[in-house]
């Protein structure tokens, strides 16, 4: 899946996002152009990649992407490279949309039964001793990153955005939902697990849980500051709705997204509890949270999602997004950002009504009437 073909981008194009029809020739081997007969436009092999019309070397620009999403800061890349910072942050800022983009476009848009999810909120450090919070949730069964969102405020619409964000993706299927012991969640979860049922009388019509939707909390007490104990509370759903869904046969807990937090600061070079490399704006923010998501999801073998190959002894690796079927095999970093969407297909345009007066024929009777004088 990783290796896409070619076809035209071209919005106004009959043929845009089409494969294997014929319309795609070479114009320009030397250059790498091709040609879409359809409309008879050109355009260049990378565009729609971070790569195009970049003077740089892939290899220079692959090279510090990946170090980026390891955690690097940069004033070291600066340094190694001999770079321009502002030529570093340009490319941060379009590796952080070009991940924003495929994320919406493979994970986000592609709903699946996701069984278990666990959410979870980070707090950063801006400059100027701003505070910013990354809510992140994460499907236990195959470890995917399913998204986050970003707020200056750990407020409700911080939530909701999260939780209608996994409700886009989620199946209506039997869903075990885990967080803390922040209350904010319960009324979310319940506002948006729900179907519409209109009675055809006035007024706000009736929302109906799903039947099988399981809500948990792990709460921790404290005392002096130190955790000393652990209580879980079944907010929805029956015990054994909840065996059933917890595939991995623990207790009600949060490790797993507790696990991707560590990792998003350890890859985020701003999210580092104690550290000189603070963040400017939300938006540099959300961008890094993407980077590093789409690299984890697409790029990095997880060691729990090992599985037996048919021939040999040895476990074949997989990635979050191999476990949750959206790729086939490992993707490089050269892959995720050679990776282009397809836009919408064609719909041709609807034809002009030729219905009531004619175009000009309110001028007409004052024409006759100046030419009859």
């Amino acid at each position: 899946m990783s290796s896409q073909p070619l076809f035209c981008l071209n919005l106004a194009c009959p043929s845009r996002g089409q494969v294997d029809t014929g319309n795609i020739r070479v114009h320009d081997s030397l250059s790498g152009r091709f040609r879409c007969h359809t409309c008879g436009r050109t355009f260049a092999s990378n565009k729609g990649t971070i790569f195009y019309r970049l003077k740089t070397d892939p290899k220079i620009v692959l090279c510090v992407l990946a170090l980026i999403s390891r955690g690097c800061s940069l004033p070291a890349i600066v340094f190694a490279f001999g770079l321009d910072p502002r030529t570093v942050v340009n490319w941060q800022k379009k590796a952080g949309e070009h991940c924003q983009e495929i994320h919406q476009h493979l994970v986000t848009n592609q709903p699946r039964d996701l069984g278990q999810v666990q959410a979870d909120e980070i707090r950063a450090k801006l400059q100027k001793r701003l505070i910013l919070w990354m809510a992140m949730a994460i499907q236990v069964s195959t470890r995917l990153w399913l998204g986050g969102v970003v707020s200056p405020s750990r407020d409700k619409d911080l939530i909701r955005r999260l939780v209608r964000m996994i409700r886009c993706q989620a199946l209506e299927r039997p869903i075990l939902l885990m967080t803390d012991g922040l209350v904010t969640y319960i009324n979310a979860w319940k506002r948006a697990f729900c179907n519409i049922v209109k009675s055809g009388r006035r007024g706000r019509p009736r929302h109906i849980l799903w039947p099988q939707v399981v809500i948990g909390q792990v709460v921790k007490r404290y005392e002096k500051k130190r955790v000393v104990g652990v209580d879980h509370r079944l907010i929805q759903g029956t015990q054994e709705l909840f065996e059933a869904l917890n595939v991995m046969g623990q207790k009600m807990n949060t490790a797993y997204i507790e696990r991707i937090n560590a990792t998003f600061r350890q890859r985020l070079c701003g999210l580092v509890r104690r550290g000189r490399c603070l963040l400017r704006h939300e938006a540099v923010m959300e961008r890094g949270m993407y980077l590093v998501g789409c690299v984890y999801n697409f790029c990095t073998p997880h060691e729990s999602l090992r599985v037996q190959n048919a021939v040999g002894s040895r476990r074949a690796q997989r990635t979050p997004a191999m476990a949750a079927g959206i790729t086939d095999d490992i993707w490089s970093i050269s892959d995720l950002f050679r990776y282009r969407i397809a836009p919408p297909p064609y719909v041709p345009p609807k034809p002009k009504s030729t219905r009531g007066r004619p175009l000009g024929s309110k001028n007409k009777p004052k024409i006759a009437a100046e030419a009859a004088k």
